[in-house]
């Protein structure tokens, strides 16, 4: 039977908490097998960076981090092999409004089925958590909050558009490769279409940081049971999840922003040449691949 102590509740509680960070690092990588190699080093080095483990707390973590990996391979990657070939032949077809909107269903409820699936491990770290690593959280937590003002809201509102823009065309040139300048000016105006309030972007970033930070806090000065901190955890969850959907004095700009961003997708599939969806089509074999391999290791 696993020892059940407070280092091995820390470990198996951090695997989850950042998975949502493992996949953005790594999409953000040219080789995904290569990225997803060296994930477990990268994964810990940044939950490093947010809790400052002590000594004694960094081999279980690593191992931890490890099993996490494992597990992944076995049993998530070729459903996502699965969902870039279904992205395959929507590219290939004429996608509508209504495709992107049952895309951008499936994957929030595949991300929240996985953080309420993880809520034991998070309410165990949360359980193990010291005042200091508490500590620790928030100033990462401020200093990320800076880095955001620094880059998303510097100058005017044409700057930020202008710096957002560029954000997108980085993605839509990872996938596409690269675009005339008459496509650029077209993909511009449906970007810039997009409402922009980065003070609620960022109000909204300190809101969801104030509430992981107050759970952890009464966790930690309450020491509930077990069953308690995790019923505690998928509440957090839920409501973060479902705090868009609600109505609300935001709920018209959350909804005005995803529909411009998926119309802002459409504009980009619909003006891409057959070389430009050939070369996405490419890259999303090679990550099929990548991805089939990757699981493979794991059997």
């Amino acid at each position: 039977m696993e020892k059940f102590n407070m280092q091995g509740r820390a470990s198996r509680g951090a695997r989850y908490i950042f998975l949502a960070m493992m996949l953005a690092l790594l999409a953000a990588c040219s080789s995904l097998r290569l990225a997803y190699n060296n994930g477990d080093t990268l994964l810990f080095w940044w939950l490093d960076a947010y809790v400052d483990l002590e000594a004694a707390q960094k081999p279980p973590v690593k191992s931890d981090i490890g099993d996490f990996f494992h597990w992944h391979r076995k049993t998530q990657l070729q459903d996502y092999a699965q969902v870039l070939h279904h992205a395959q032949q929507q590219l290939q077809g004429n996608p509508t409004l209504a495709d992107l909107q049952e895309d951008y269903k499936d994957i929030r409820a595949r991300t929240q089925t996985m953080l309420l699936k993880a809520a034991p491990d998070i309410a165990e770290l949360a359980l193990a958590l010291k005042p200091a690593q508490l500590e620790q959280m928030e100033k990462k937590f401020a200093k990320n909050n800076s880095d955001f003002r620094k880059k998303n809201m510097k100058g005017g509102r044409e700057e930020q558009l202008k710096f957002r823009y560029k954000k997108s065309m980085e993605q839509f040139e990872l996938w596409f490769g690269d675009f005339s300048s008459e496509q650029e000016a077209v993909i511009r105006k449906a970007s810039d279409a997009r409402p922009l309030d980065n003070e609620l972007w960022l109000d909204e970033r300190l809101r969801r940081q104030k509430g992981i930070l107050a759970l952890a806090r009464r966790i930690q000065q309450e020491k509930p049971s077990q069953a308690a901190a995790e019923a505690m955890v998928r509440e957090l969850i839920q409501e973060n999840f479902e705090r868009t959907e609600q109505p609300s004095d935001r709920k018209p700009f959350f909804d005005a922003y995803t529909k411009g961003t998926m119309e802002l997708v459409l504009t980009v599939v619909r003006i891409a040449t057959p070389a430009q969806k050939a070369h996405a089509n490419k890259r999303m074999q090679d990550w099929i691949e990548d991805l089939n391999a990757l699981a493979a290791q794991a059997k």
